[in-house]
């Protein structure tokens, strides 16, 4: 995850994310870590959900291929990168959030508390299931289908988040140790509309 810190952040992340669509994609947008090296400057970077390098390999027990990830984006981002901790009912996240917790106090980085979003509020979830059942042409009722694991996955309050994890105070203090680190605001801008002349 890359936030844009200013404007030089969020124009290195218009960066990143054009070269990903241009000249990475494959099946998805990607880039390299000489790449994303060049261009960090402004940005803060967060390890990342279950789907994330680090999180991946500790669900696999490879603690030091997670370490070596994390190392590298510690090299690029020193203190603006930051290891998720994350709770969204799911067994395997247990497991990831002790390897998380080892890896910030081996590597002394700072963790912070979040939460995928997909909805806004608890009760939508059904409807998200429908959605995911019109985008890949399937029924609610069937098995064999892809749905999310958990209904979680909203935008939860700072009392919910301090009732998941109140053995990690800071995690939670740094989401507004983040927030406040972000001000850029690219539409503030006056000339966002190109001048035309006859």
């Amino acid at each position: 995850i890359l936030l844009a810190k200013n404007q030089t952040g969020y124009e290195n992340l218009i960066k990143l994310v054009s070269l990903g669509f241009t000249d990475g994609y494959y099946y998805k947008p990607r880039i390299d870590y000489d790449f994303l090296a060049a261009h960090s400057e402004g940005l803060i970077c967060l390890s990342a959900c279950l789907a994330g390098h680090i999180p991946h390999y500790l669900m696999l027990d490879q603690y030091d291929e997670a370490k070596k990830y994390a190392l590298r984006l510690q090299e690029i981002f020193g203190e603006d990168f930051y290891l998720e901790v994350q709770d969204h009912g799911i067994a395997i996240q247990k497991k990831v959030n002790q390897g998380i917790i080892r890896l910030a106090d081996d590597l002394k980085i700072e963790l912070v508390a979040t939460n995928d979003i997909h909805y806004l509020y608890h009760e939508d979830a059904e409807m998200q299931d429908a959605l995911i059942c019109i985008s890949t042409q399937s029924k609610v009722n069937e098995t064999d289908r892809m749905r999310f694991d958990t209904d979680q996955f909203y935008y939860k309050s700072g009392a919910e988040m301090q009732a998941l994890f109140p053995n990690l105070p800071r995690a939670i203090s740094n989401t507004v140790v983040i927030a406040d680190k972000c001000n850029c605001d690219p539409f503030a801008r006056a000339d966002l509309i190109p001048a035309f002349t006859s």
